[in-house]
């Protein structure tokens, strides 16, 4: 059989802006793997991005591009430069100056129809008529047009959303009252058109707002790195190398404070590394000459030189964003409360109008009829409620979390937080401060403390800077010392009145145990450290415990460290050791058990599986990948804002699901009443009004507490 080879795939990334549910990443999807030539389509509903992978002797990037638009989802290529916060702004902006329009008609257009309302006939009644035409038209159709063209892209493709009965409502009211003013009749209903656009822009504006934060967490892991390396030749001169241009076999080299750019290992120097991208754990550990090296570890103590074996998309860096990336868009497909609605109300807005139509044509003859009938029903059942019902809700309580110092970044982030039963929370920076504490040491009056003091100012490592922050606090005045030196893994030494002197590791130091020794003169000293709680953390495990909810730790750090913070705050389950693929391993294998879990994490390591938990909460002390890939982010050090995000979510699902029992008794009692022609389109628009208002003052309801 002759060899058949591999072809060689090309990658593109699209940006979709239609793409607004799950239902759309699985059409786009779809509709991408049916191609030729295309292997794989994973969308992103976070971003709005696509990324496929396709053979280029089959098909080509402008062939993706027609195929999406074909189903209704116009794409262009995807530039990360360009895409993020002005993209969202200029979007929020549209919006809020449609809404702006319609706000300032409506007011205009109901004042003239007050006149009318109040009796006026004949010529003043036409004459104000045609004034809220000249008002109302231009209005409407720089008003609607978001609604028209999202209804245009689903009905070319097929499909129905919740824009096609809106659009329709819409549009019919408008040419009905056209109409009726051309023809002298007595009711128009251009207020009724504007009224309704003017509420549901304010629902489409809100669900911008709640989203607009909402960015993907992979692209940020990459630009850690930086962008050049200095690349050590064979004759040993040195130059700065592009990223893009380094390769397996080069030597680079990387000084203290810098973070590695490519995967490698070391083959000269000695240092110690932050390792927190693979362990989330601060504590440096030692590197030898042998030792394997990742893109992103961050070199603490002494220049090495490292051997390049692997770069770019290739490195542990970017498995992990892949991870993330691919995290984000299994959360992406969790369908809203909205978006389930909407499949059922959409097709029935439409049979119950088409009815009524032909049941009054049939039954009187009359067109006119017929279609005012109709268009009250449309009008009636135009979901201007349910598309308020949880943008408000959402923005009311991202609200009320922002005073609490907590921040939404995607209303359907509460959704999900409200659902959870599992609460998996990261330990160093998460259950802990991240930074250790000195339990144990000599007497204020020792004269080890000087000593320590000395040497501990002279070091990076996190324990010295702890010997050195306490005798700060202590009042202590650091010793003088001479010819200090930091052995990396060990600790530092130096020379005190003559005298070498050490700080370090216990057994480096002539001490015997584990932690961290003060050799002197005669006499050693030891100092204990323990990691302390983070304010709150008690209150906060014993609060979801309360409430029926499974706590587990998972961390980087070792058993004994994790043993004991678990213990202490009472969580039954506790993973150590972990690395952020197990992290994420974990979380699948929870999810695959039928488990909702919330993830609470601070670190690089915690990436991938905050954007795969169900719901996910960082401080904002966190590194920025972890604060993008998580939902919610809380400023401050009290752990309790978990618990009061939780608070908060359970109570939104509550005034959601009211809100859409409120809308549904609306539909309930007045479709039969508009169909049965017993309401107008006007006194439709009125009530449709009223059952936003409500709504809306449902979700402005201050939750009791006992």
């Amino acid at each position: 059989m002759p060899f058949d080879p591999q072809p060689e795939l090309e990658e593109v990334r699209l940006l979709v802006p239609g793409m607004k549910c799950a239902g759309c990443m699985s059409r786009i999807e779809q509709r991408l793997q049916s191609s030729d030539g295309v292997f794989s389509a994973r969308a992103n509903l976070s971003n709005r991005t696509v990324r496929a992978e396709f053979d280029p002797s089959l098909t080509g990037k402008d062939a993706l591009l027609d195929a999406l638009a074909s189903e209704g989802y116009p794409a262009r290529p995807f530039d990360p430069s360009l895409h993020g916060k002005s993209q969202t702004d200029r979007e929020g902006r549209d919006l809020l100056l449609r809404l702006g329009v319609a706000g300032f008609a409506a007011m205009n257009v109901m004042l003239l129809s007050i006149s009318v309302w109040s009796g006026a006939e004949a010529a003043t009644r036409d004459l104000l008529h045609w004034v809220s035409a000249l008002i109302a038209l231009p209005a409407i159709a720089y008003a609607v047009v978001p609604f028209v063209r999202s209804a245009w892209n689903a009905l070319s493709a097929r499909r129905m959303n919740m824009d096609v009965p809106i659009s329709l409502a819409v549009l019919l009211a408008a040419g009905h009252s056209i109409a009726e003013t051309m023809q002298g009749g007595e009711h128009a209903y251009f207020d009724a058109g504007i009224t309704l656009l003017f509420f549901l822009l304010i629902g489409r504006y809100l669900e911008h707002h709640t989203r607009s934060a909402a960015r993907s967490a992979a692209a940020e892991l990459l630009a850690m790195t930086g962008r050049e390396a200095l690349r050590v030749m064979p004759d040993g001169a040195r130059h700065i190398t592009p990223l893009e241009d380094l390769a397996p076999g080069m030597v680079i080299e990387v000084a203290p404070g810098e973070r590695l750019p490519a995967d490698g290992t070391i083959i000269k120097g000695e240092t110690e590394l932050d390792r927190s991208l693979v362990t989330g754990e601060s504590l440096p550990d030692p590197a030898a000459p042998g030792d394997d090296v990742h893109a992103g570890f961050l070199n603490l103590t002494g220049m090495i030189q490292v051997t390049v074996t692997a770069t770019g998309e290739a490195t542990l860096l970017a498995d992990i964003a892949r991870m993330v990336d691919a995290a984000e868009r299994g959360r992406g497909r969790y369908d809203r409360i909205a978006d389930r609605a909407a499949r059922i109300y959409a097709p029935a807005v439409h049979v119950v109008a088409a009815a009524a139509f032909l049941g009054w044509y049939l039954l009187s003859g009359e067109l006119r009829t017929a279609l005012q009938v109709a268009v009250a029903v449309l009008i009636v059942t135009c979901p201007c409620a349910l598309a308020l019902a949880v943008p408000t809700v959402h923005t009311v309580a991202s609200s009320r979390l922002f005073r609490q110092g907590i921040f939404l970044k995607d209303g359907a982030e509460l959704e999900r937080l409200a659902e959870i039963d599992t609460v998996a929370f990261d330990k160093t920076g998460t259950l802990t401060t991240g930074e250790p504490k000195l339990t144990d040491g000599p007497a204020d009056d020792d004269p080890a403390w000087p000593v320590a003091a000395g040497l501990a100012l002279h070091s990076h490592h996190p324990l010295s800077r702890a010997i050195a922050a306490e005798a700060e606090r202590r009042g202590i005045a650091p010793a003088v010392v001479e010819d200090c030196r930091e052995q990396p893994g060990l600790g530092v030494s130096g020379t005190v009145d003559g005298s070498e002197v050490r700080l370090g590791r216990a057994s480096w130091a002539g001490a015997s145990g584990s932690g961290v020794a003060l050799s002197m003169p005669g006499r050693t000293v030891s100092f204990t450290f323990e990691e302390s709680l983070r304010e709150g953390a008690q209150e906060t495990c014993t609060a979801m415990a309360s409430q029926g909810l499974d706590l587990a730790i998972l961390s980087g750090d070792h058993a004994t460290a994790v043993s004991h913070i678990g213990r202490e705050l009472n969580i039954g389950e506790r993973r150590a050791t972990l690395l952020p693929g197990e992290k994420l391993g974990w979380l699948k294998e929870k999810a695959r058990q039928g488990h909702k879990v919330l993830m609470v994490g601070d670190g690089l390591n915690d990436g991938p599986a905050l954007a795969a938990a169900h719901a996910s909460i960082s401080p904002a002390s966190a590194v920025d990948v972890a604060k993008t890939a998580a939902g919610f982010v809380f400023t401050g050090d009290s752990l309790r804002a978990v618990a009061e995000a939780y608070a908060a979510a359970r109570t939104a699902k509550r005034r959601a699901l009211q809100s859409f029992g409120i809308a549904l008794c609306y539909n309930l009692v007045a479709v039969p009443l508009a169909a049965a022609g017993y309401i107008t389109p006007l006194t439709a628009a009125l009530a449709m009004s009223s059952s936003s208002i409500l709504v809306v003052l449902n979700a402005l309801r201050k939750e009791k507490h006992p």
